[in-house]
């Protein structure tokens, strides 16, 4: 077979085989299809169909077609991302600021310091720990990783649950906005490369000049216009953020949070968004899947991703408990928005990968925290549900 011809072989079974498995298993209750194609390529990872079938595997994702697979991963999260970052809108939040500050604050650092704990004691073993990365990056990046709330599928879980538009589902919106944010600024953080400073510091002062150039010149064409110019504008900023060691994905969010939503049709944007992880997001998870390992035993990276999850849920539950005694919330209401604020899935995973790529974490590590996103996420809608049922 050709390279095209299996490259396509790939595609169908990217695109197929996840949504056989969905439609005909109906697991759109507890887990939407996004959860179902990251669980696939899981699977279809060097870790159960490499290790299951290593011929077969060797044969389909031989290298120029992971090239070809990669390329268009790299484009998709860019889009996710950037989406993402364009679909903010923190002026609810900041006429709100007392509740949201404190709700964002307790759901973002209380889990973050519980996972930190349980990175403290997975770095007590070899194997979890990058060779590029000092203890306070794997421990911090670990905590934050378990502190992520994933904005994108928020959205469409509380869709699917009939409360995104409602008041409840707004104020969890506003509340995730505000940690969306806090990821990035700790990612950046953590990447912060002392012997590249001054590139870094070229590039916020750079950034800074032309994205107030941008704003001018999307307000002064038309809507249509803005469209053409949103991937050009995407592909400059990612270019000019990886040249300075800060990663084209951090580039490709602040390229959309720096720009209106309102600017564009919200029905088109939807509509894109729905697109995006249609046609282009199921090959970044496959790109996922592939860098899934086991290097440090099956039953260590599941143990690890048992450990985390605890963390994850419970540190999310605990700082959203704390601000409801705080703000004196409705009994019950604080356990119904922790169990939501802790959905992660997409965005965990795009920020696992960065730390995966600058050799933070190593790729059992990355293998724990894509297990512990996907469960957490697979939690969600059957802990909410009833309780909205009975609210």
């Amino acid at each position: 077979m050709t390279t095209t011809e299996i490259f396509l072989l790939a595609m169908l079974l990217i695109f197929g085989a996840p949504f056989l498995v969905w439609r005909l298993l109906r697991t759109d209750y507890w887990a939407p299809l996004v959860v179902v194609q990251i669980v696939g390529g899981i699977l279809l990872g060097p870790g159960v169909l490499g290790a299951a079938f290593p011929d077969y595997y060797a044969f389909v994702f031989r290298a120029d077609v992971i090239a070809a697979l990669n390329g268009i991963a790299w484009w998709a999260v860019m889009l996710f991302v950037f989406v993402a970052g364009l679909e903010l809108d923190l002026s609810q939040a900041w006429r709100q600021r007392r509740e949201t500050g404190v709700t964002a604050g307790l759901a973002l650092v209380v889990p973050l310091l519980a996972g930190a704990a349980a990175a403290a004691v997975m770095l007590r073993f070899p194997g979890w720990a990058g060779p590029a990365a000092a203890a306070w990056q794997v421990v911090l990046g670990i905590g934050m990783a378990c502190a992520v709330t994933a904005l994108p599928i928020l959205v469409l879980l509380m869709d699917k649950l009939a409360i995104l538009r409602a008041p409840l589902g707004q104020r969890i919106l506003r509340y995730a906005s505000l940690d969306d944010i806090a990821i990035w600024g700790v990612l950046a953080l953590i990447l912060l490369d002392w012997e590249r400073v001054g590139r870094q510091a070229m590039f916020l002062i750079g950034f800074a000049l032309v994205a107030w150039a941008m704003r001018r010149l999307m307000r002064a064409i038309d809507e249509r216009d803005r469209w053409y110019a949103l991937p050009i504008w995407l592909a400059a900023c990612g270019l000019a953020a990886d040249w300075a060691g800060i990663h084209y994905m951090v580039g490709a969010f602040l390229a959309g949070a720096v720009l209106d939503g309102h600017w564009f049709d919200q029905r088109r944007m939807d509509e894109f968004r729905d697109t995006l992880l249609l046609v282009l997001m199921p090959v970044f998870f496959l790109s996922t899947g592939l860098r899934t390992q086991w290097d440090v035993g099956g039953i260590a990276v599941f143990a690890a991703a048992g450990l985390l999850l605890v963390a994850s849920v419970g540190g999310k539950l605990a700082g959203v408990a704390l601000a409801g005694r705080i703000l004196g919330w409705a009994k019950g209401e604080a356990l119904t928005i922790g169990w939501l604020l802790q959905t992660k899935a997409l965005i965990m995973i795009v920020f696992a990968n960065i730390l995966l790529d600058r050799q933070i974490i190593t790729s059992a590590t990355f293998t724990a925290l894509l297990l512990m996103a996907v469960a957490s996420t697979m939690l969600t809608v059957p802990m909410v549900a009833p309780r909205l049922r009975r609210a």
